[in-house]
């Protein structure tokens, strides 16, 4: 770490460094910053910086307010958007009490703690996200449309799509973070960037660090970029599938050449706990009043509790595997969606990962077709429960789960429902354009 630390001193010197950025993320996955002058990061690293917990969201309780923000050497990175007139730099941070004792609602430290299990199991855990975001310009009245009508793959020579993609994988690549892919997703001004796979924790930062990348090229092209779950009724929603897998040292602890679909009997365990627990975790994997219009509004969203191989209806999905390739054995998960916490919702998933490993849960049987076109007495009769109609159902939920609960830590987890409890009343005293529309006149 000191290492780490004199090379951020030595590069802010050399690089003409204005400003130094440190980021963190409220309960919600809300990405927060304070601007630090360069000659306040040595002091930054020994004794953090210090700040009204009690004003972010769900950071602590109000009776014991002080928290410190400590940086983290090994996530520095010059911001490519703020350009050579005025050099930025940018770093995570962990949030700890007066005492040094972590902050036990930051949600970096909530994941942190769960890779410590994993970690002390042997098991290093990975992710490889497909982000999907939607495009969009607004018409003379203001009104936000899509920047284009394109679709699946398409190509678009000169259009807005192509050029964006092209100015953020640049931008993301500048920053260190290495894309697989990039490409036009299947809704009008609908995009989907891959990021190649990684540490869950680095994953989790580059999952906050793309989004602020989007949002700020789209700014410097005039139009305007949205993470929402369903932005629009009648397209498809923004989905982060996301790959995982467990590694034992070099080697895929999800590998097994000679079993079905290559996949181990740890990482049939693994899944057996993702799908056990899918319920209790989804209002963290889908935690906006908006995520449940996309996973019970069609377009391949999942919405059954089910896993398959390269099934696109499953909730857990076994991608396609390569003969002998032992590092490629993973599974899919696609509930999430494009606006979670990426560090609840990897801590989450994880820890229902390592709970069916533990507690040896057997695999349920495989979704072998279209789970959306089974009757309700077929699904039943599988076993593909629902997962949860809406967000109020999901906490409803999510509060009886042990898994949970101890997951998140007790402060934690009662914030995070407090704060979507307050989303969902908000919600309910709404009046909807669909509700003026079908009844003002009529009734």
């Amino acid at each position: 770490m000191s290492k780490q630390r004199d090379y951020v001193l030595r590069t802010i010197e050399e690089r003409g460094v204005k400003f130094v950025r440190l980021w963190f993320t409220d309960i919600a996955g809300n990405l927060k910053s304070v601007a630090l002058s360069p000659t306040e990061v040595e002091s930054a690293f020994s004794e953090g910086i210090g700040f009204d917990g009690s004003a972010i969201e769900g950071a602590t309780r109000a009776y014991e307010s002080d928290i410190i923000a400590i940086p983290d050497a090994s996530t520095f990175q010059m911001l490519p958007w703020r350009g050579d007139m005025e050099p930025t730099a940018r770093m995570f941070c962990n949030l700890f009490t007066p005492n040094g004792e972590p902050a036990v609602s930051d949600p970096r430290q909530v994941l942190k703690r769960q890779l410590d299990k994993a970690a002390q199991k042997g098991f290093t855990f990975y992710a490889h996200p497909e982000i999907e975001f939607y495009l969009l310009q607004h018409t003379a009245d203001g009104t936000p449309v899509p920047v284009d009508k394109a679709g699946y793959f398409d190509n678009v020579p000169g259009g807005v799509s192509h050029d964006f993609r092209r100015a953020s994988v640049s931008m993301l690549e500048d920053l260190g973070i290495a894309v697989e892919f990039s490409h036009h997703e299947g809704g009008p001004g609908q995009n989907e960037i891959d990021l190649r796979y990684a540490d869950a924790l680095t994953m989790a930062d580059s999952v906050m660090t793309l989004r602020t990348v989007v949002k700020e090229v789209a700014i410097a092209q005039g139009i305007r970029a949205t993470f929402m779950p369903k932005p629009f009724s009648a397209a498809p929603g923004s989905g982060m599938h996301t790959h995982f897998s467990l590694f034992e040292g070099d080697e895929n602890a999800f590998f097994d050449p000679a079993a079905k679909y290559q996949l181990s009997v740890t990482a049939r365990r693994f899944t057996a706990g993702i799908l056990h627990h899918a319920r209790e975790i989804a209002a963290v994997t889908n935690q906006y009043v908006n995520s449940y219009k996309r996973l019970w509004g069609g377009d391949e969203a999942p919405s059954y509790v089910s896993w398959g191989h390269l099934n696109q209806s499953a909730l857990v999905r076994v991608p396609m595997y390569k003969p002998g390739k032992g590092g490629s054995a993973r599974i899919e998960y696609r509930g999430l969606d494009a606006a979670a916490n990426p560090y609840l919702a990897y801590a989450v998933l994880l820890a229902a990962g390592l709970r069916g490993i533990e507690d040896e849960y057997e695999l349920p049987p495989e979704a072998e077709e279209n789970v959306w076109a089974m009757s309700h007495n077929e699904r039943r009769a599988m076993g593909f429960d629902p997962l949860p109609g809406s967000l109020d159902e999901a906490l409803h939920v999510m509060q009886k789960s042990d898994l949970v609960a101890e997951t998140l830590g007790e402060q934690a987890f009662s914030n995070f429902i407090r704060d979507k409890q307050r989303e969902t009343a908000e919600y309910r005293r709404q009046i909807t354009p669909w509700e003026l529309e079908q009844n003002l006149d009529r009734l």
